[in-house]
């Protein structure tokens, strides 16, 4: 199983996809080292994340009581306090980093609301590299202002020695939004094939199988149905600030217990787990971000290998790229259906004073997620 702990709402970034920085939790409020510590081991891969982790002044802590827990251990960073991941990644280099890239240096700036982001960024990840990072790289959060960039930044991360996760516009509880639309889904559908392609073409498998990640993300962007069933509250799981467990990190309506009253088995076969999970089943949300199509992806008798499906793709396509052949995109999209789309423009917070009020005592779920309808489709 995979879990994700949501460490803080608190966050230095502006993004305009993302609005956690305008509903910051109080740090007193977050959930603590003691109730994580709770947690059994076995996961496959527990990521914290926020908000912004490295604001959590306890990060340490976390993570020394998590990394013996889990197969893989990540940290998912907007990159803007590297010097306090390079002690843990000192300590431990087998953790995997990735910190948020939205593009070259103007377009990172905007998409994120970051003065001199991507500098930091950039010279945060030399310096994981020089405490020995083994598992670094860059997240990259497709849309139409920066899908121009996809292939180009994928190439950095290449000559840099590191790597790159994507994943596109997404409407969720965890990111305060009920309003990220494409402008343009089919351009920008067509714009990941170059990534896809690029994937194939490298000598790593890993790479390989992210391109068959990135033709559901394809599927996503044109309001496709998912390429593989979701499997939330079964085979992953998300821990928020206040230490609530949810099947998934979209539907306000999936809370299945809190760790800091409830033991985590208890959690798992309690009734409120067995409803979300019938829920999931019912579930028309087309959600395809790395943390639900990893699992989704994974075989039901190996877990560290695929489905025979996403196996057969890669296999039939990485042979097809070798031998210089095209991949025939149409053969799997269906370009010709592509789902309506509104258009609400995304602002740039660049530059902007706004500072986000601390609303303390949001003591039931309804307080702290007031939005309540969500479209990913």
């Amino acid at each position: 199983m995979d879990l994700t702990v949501i460490s803080t709402y608190r966050c230095n970034s502006r993004c305009q996809m993302c609005y956690i920085w305008k509903n910051p939790t109080d740090q007193k409020e977050e959930v603590s080292v003691e109730t994580l510590a709770k947690l059994p081991g076995g996961f496959d891969n527990l990521n914290v994340s926020g908000g912004e982790p490295t604001l959590r002044r306890d990060l340490a802590d976390i993570i020394d009581v998590l990394y013996p827990k889990a197969r893989i251990l990540e940290i998912s960073s907007n990159g803007l306090h590297p010097e306090k991941l390079v002690p843990i990644i000192k300590k431990y280099p087998k953790i995997k980093v990735r910190f948020s890239v939205e593009g070259d240096e103007a377009t990172n700036n905007a998409i994120r609301g970051e003065k001199d982001g991507y500098a930091t960024k950039m010279a945060g990840m030399r310096a994981l590299q020089e405490a020995g990072g083994e598992d670094l790289g860059f997240a990259f959060v497709i849309q139409d202002e920066n899908v121009d960039q996809l292939v180009r930044v994928y190439e950095m991360a290449r000559q840099m020695g590191v790597e790159l996760s994507t994943s596109t516009l997404h409407n969720a509880w965890q990111f305060y939004k009920n309003d990220n639309y494409f402008y343009d889904r089919k351009t920008v559908a067509r714009k990941v094939e170059g990534l896809i392609t690029s994937q194939l073409s490298s000598k790593q498998p890993k790479n390989w199988f992210r391109a068959y990640l990135n033709l559901g993300l394809i599927e996503k962007i044109l309001g496709h149905e998912r390429l593989i069933t979701c499997t939330a509250g079964s085979d992953f799981a998300f821990i928020d600030p206040w230490s609530d467990v949810w099947s998934c990190n979209v539907r306000s309506d999936l809370l299945m217990g809190n760790l800091a009253r409830q033991s985590w088995a208890d959690i798992m076969a309690s009734p409120e787990a067995q409803i979300a999970r019938q829920k999931v089943h019912a579930c028309k949300q087309n959600c395809w971000m790395v943390t639900t199509a990893r699992t989704a992806m994974r075989s039901n008798i190996i877990p560290q290998l695929p489905k025979m499906g996403p196996l057969m793709w890669v296999l039939q396509n990485k042979l097809k790229v070798s031998m210089g052949g095209h991949i025939a995109f149409d053969r799997y999209i269906d370009y010709s259906h592509v789902e309506p789309t509104p258009h609400v423009q995304r602002t740039s917070f660049l530059g902007q004073k706004a500072k986000a009020p601390l609303v303390r005592g949001r003591n039931t779920p309804e307080t702290r997620y007031p939005l309540k309808s969500f479209e990913n489709n």
